[in-house]
């Protein structure tokens, strides 16, 4: 009896050491690297002041111009900045990495951290070609890390309720149309930092102009509202309006993505008279119009009028920050769907839309999808 006590006690100890090991990982902030740091919207982490579930560890960037620039704008400590990627990550051993870099690099990223075991987060998009997004999806698998992409269109309030109006209620019926517009008037002219000009601009580093800058958004939101749905066909225009400005890559496109029952056209452009970021949806019973992230007009076949909306993270469960919403997938908070904003798949399917949008301003001819399948969990 006073052996079985004793065996008993024994795994009680060890079942609640276990647990309290559990615990306490998941809260601990995740240790995160930055690798790159070339691109404007690394602000989007520097400036973040109070980070509980997240510690930056480690920096990778050659470039000592833009260190010193980021340095003396951010009041970080520099000797967190590295050189070389793969040292840095031998020497500080985060357990994610966030890219800042060129879009072209993102796979250099992957292939660095994956073996390591290391998760990561790229801005968006994923990759310049589904040859290259291919290499990175394989990577993730064989070494199970988590391969998120970043886009502001996640964080947004309007975002998150738009998908819950399609697809958790009837408000607007069966899909139909959706149009989304993305863009402002011009990277260069709304004052872009030089090192992101230099990559923003050249067909290699980021694959194209606004055709992959801007068009991304749509086709990720458009992956996301319709659960991961394989499109039927891509037609696009691409156009060089500027090209005394930008004279290697597009400046406008349009891309009309057609799907069974309804069409999507994504109207991405550096030509728009100011900034905007909203889409509108249109079904068989009803409309909404998210016209940026917190403000929404709405109608159906109920309201009749028109109706104006404001809504917060107080409303609909949304994570207005990514690198909060990155360290909860880690810590295994947050299980994601395969057709969520972030994830793999949808980023890859993304990344499909973007190739045949090219390759029908190309040719000049509709692109059929070969049946794939869709995404599904």
């Amino acid at each position: 009896m006073k052996n079985l006590l004793r065996i008993a006690f024994t795994v009680i100890l060890i079942l609640t050491t276990v647990m309290l090991k559990a615990q306490t990982q998941l809260q601990k902030p995740v240790r995160i690297a930055i690798a790159g740091m070339t691109h404007d919207h690394i602000g989007f982490i520097l400036g973040k002041k109070d980070m509980p579930y997240m510690k930056i560890v480690g920096i990778y960037e050659p470039n000592r111009e833009i260190v010193g620039k980021y340095a003396r704008s951010f009041h970080f400590d520099t000797t967190l900045v590295y050189n070389n990627l793969e040292r840095m990550l031998e020497q500080v051993k985060p357990e994610a990495v966030v890219a800042f870099g060129s879009i072209y690099e993102h796979l250099a990223v992957v292939e660095a951290c994956a073996p390591r075991g290391i998760h990561v987060m790229v801005e968006k998009p994923l990759a310049t070609s589904m040859k290259y997004a291919g290499e990175m999806q394989d990577l993730a698998a064989k070494y199970k890390i988590y391969l998120l992409t970043d886009y502001e269109t996640s964080w947004y309030p309007s975002t998150a309720k738009s998908w819950q109006l399609v697809n958790d209620s009837s408000f607007v019926g069966k899909l139909k149309r959706v149009v989304i517009h993305d863009g402002h008037q011009g990277p260069r002219e709304i004052g872009c930092s030089k090192e992101f000009l230099e990559w923003l601009t050249d067909p290699v580093q980021n694959g194209g102009g606004a055709v992959v800058d801007f068009g991304c958004y749509g086709a990720n939101l458009m992956t996301y509202l319709t659960r991961g749905q394989e499109p039927v066909s891509v037609t696009a225009v691409i156009r060089q309006l500027k090209p005394e400005v930008y004279p290697k890559v597009d400046d406008d496109a349009t891309i009309i993505v057609s799907y069974p029952g309804c069409t999507c056209v994504i109207q991405a452009s550096w030509n728009w008279p100011f900034g905007r970021k909203d889409m509108e949806i249109y079904g068989d019973k009803g409309y909404i119009i998210a016209q940026n992230a917190k403000e929404m007009r709405l109608k159906n076949q109920q309201t009749r009028d028109e109706v104006f909306r404001r809504v917060t993270s107080n409303d609909i469960a949304v994570y207005e920050d990514p690198f909060a919403y990155f360290a909860e997938v880690i810590r295994g908070k947050i299980t994601m769907t395969d057709y969520d904003p972030y994830s793999l798949k949808n980023n890859i399917m993304v990344v499909r839309i973007l190739d045949a949008a090219r390759e029908s301003a190309r040719t000049g001819k509709t692109i059929v999808f070969k049946g794939s399948g869709a995404i599904k969990n």
